[in-house]
C-alpha cells in the first residue's frame, strides 16, 4: 500500500535520527500509549528532540502511522509472491505462507502489533484494514483450494480454518519477545506442526 509522500526539506537531519530510527521509536510509543493517546510532544520528548526535528522527516503523526502500517503490510504481502506460495499444491503453499508469516511477525513485531490493533478510526487505519482483509481473503482462498484438492480435511469450514490459523499466528504479539527462549524458526515449526498435522488429510 502506497501513499503520496510530502516533499522532504533539504539539508541534514539531527545526527542519529534518520527516518527509520524515528519510526522505530514512534511505533513503540504508539503501542505503549495508543495512537490517539500519543501527541507530537510525547514523541519529541521520548526522542529527546524538538517537534521541528520530527517535521524534518514527516508531515506529522498520521504519516508516521501510515509508514509503520505499510511496513507490516508490505512484509506480509511480500510472502504472498514467494515462489513457494505461487506454485505447487495449495496445501503446501498455505503451509509455507503460515511459516513465513510467523517470521514476518517475529522480525517486525512492533509494526505488526500496531497493525493488529488498529480499529479504523482514521483514513490511514481504514486503508490498512482494507489491505488486511485482502490478505485474509488470500489465505481463505488458499484454504478453499487446498480442501478442493483433497489435501485439507473438509469437515471444517474453510473460513474457520483460515481464521484459526492466523488467530494462532497473530496471538504471538501477546507473548513473543525477541531474545526469548524460542527463536522464529522454532516457533514457525511448532505452529505448522500443531496445525497442519491436524488439518491434512491422511
Amino acid at each position: 500500500m502506497t501513499s503520496a509522500r510530502p516533499a522532504r526539506r533539504s539539508g541534514p537531519g539531527r545526527p542519529g535520527y534518520d527516518l527509520d530510527s524515528l519510526l522505530s521509536v514512534a511505533v513503540k510509543v504508539f503501542n505503549d500509549k495508543g495512537y490517539e493517546g500519543t501527541s507530537m510532544e510525547a514523541l519529541a520528548e521520548r526522542l529527546g528532540i524538538t517537534k521541528s526535528s520530527i517535521y524534518h522527516h514527516v508531515s506529522g503523526k498520521s504519516e508516521l502511522l501510515e509508514l509503520a502500517l505499510n511496513r507490516a503490510l508490505n512484509g506480509l504481502f511480500a510472502v504472498t509472491t514467494e515462489p513457494e506460495v505461487t506454485s505447487g499444491r495449495y496445501v503446501d503453499r498455505l503451509e509455507h505462507l503460515v511459516c513465513r508469516s510467523v517470521h514476518v511477525l517475529c522480525t517486525e513485531l512492533p509494526y505488526v502489533t500496531l497493525l493488529l490493533r488498529v480499529r479504523g478510526n482514521s483514513a490511514v487505519e481504514r486503508r490498512a484494514l482494507t489491505k488486511r482483509r485482502e490478505f485474509d481473503d488470500f489465505v481463505a482462498d488458499l484454504v478453499k483450494r487446498a480442501v478442493a484438492e483433497g489435501d485439507l480435511r473438509s469437515d471444517i469450514e474453510p473460513g474457520v480454518i483460515s481464521r484459526l490459523l492466523f488467530g494462532m499466528v497473530n496471538s504471538l504479539i501477546e507473548w513473543y519477545r525477541p531474545r526469548g527462549d524460542a527463536n522464529p524458526d522454532e516457533i514457525a515449526v511448532a505452529v505448522v506442526r500443531m496445525t497442519f498435522e491436524g488439518l491434512r488429510t491422511a
